[in-house]
């Protein structure tokens, strides 16, 4: 099971995210509670090694100002979370980086992994980053293909659970291993992996 920690912000985060066996770990770089500079995510991205993939999460801007953004911080992939159209995913198709399309499941979602040119596709709550659990059960009639990942709601008392009934390749949380909004609670981020792992 891929696991993604998001939202990380200090150097201890991406310490504990490593040891706890993450296979990815995420850094908002747009407005949100999580959000952090480019030059701290530069720093911060220092800090995980080649068998952990670097993400960069942007919302609400240009593909072109958040492939520009991502390079700056030396990550290894950009996250593009929003209602971006498939020419966002072309302009940044040459850029080496890996591209995860981040999006809610609505009646039009096109949920094959790769339809838009991207590596990976995650399905979220359509509250993003706000840890509301959402109808996953809703996946049953539109099952996404390929690598896709889950998100949105998930906590370590509600991986597992989420896991059995969507059958995702792998996870995605931010929220539900906060100790407060924002700050990462780091028992609670060992706690998640391991509960999507069990």
């Amino acid at each position: 099971m891929f696991v993604k920690l998001c939202g990380l912000r200090t150097e201890s985060d991406v310490t504990v995210a490593v040891d706890a066996g993450a296979d990815a770990v995420g850094f908002v770089l747009t407005d949100s509670p999580r959000r952090i500079d480019v030059g701290l995510a530069r720093e911060l991205v220092v800090g995980v090694p080649p068998h952990v993939l670097a993400v960069a999460v942007v919302r609400g801007i240009t593909a072109t100002e958040a492939g520009e953004m991502a390079l700056k911080t030396g990550v290894r992939a950009l996250q593009l979370h929003g209602d971006y159209p498939k020419e966002a995913f072309d302009e940044l198709a040459d850029l080496p980086l890996q591209l995860v399309r981040a999006t809610a499941l609505g009646p039009e979602t096109d949920v094959r992994t790769g339809a838009f040119g991207e590596e990976l596709l995650l399905i979220d709550s359509p509250v993003a980053g706000s840890g509301e659990q959402w109808d996953i059960a809703r996946l049953a009639d539109n099952p996404p293909t390929g690598h896709w990942v889950l998100a949105g709601g998930l906590s370590p008392e509600t991986v597992a659970g989420a896991i059995g009934v969507a059958r995702p390749w792998g996870v995605d949380v931010s929220s539900g291993i906060e100790s407060s909004r924002g700050v990462k609670d780091h028992g609670r981020m060992r706690e998640f992996v391991a509960a999507a792992r069990g």
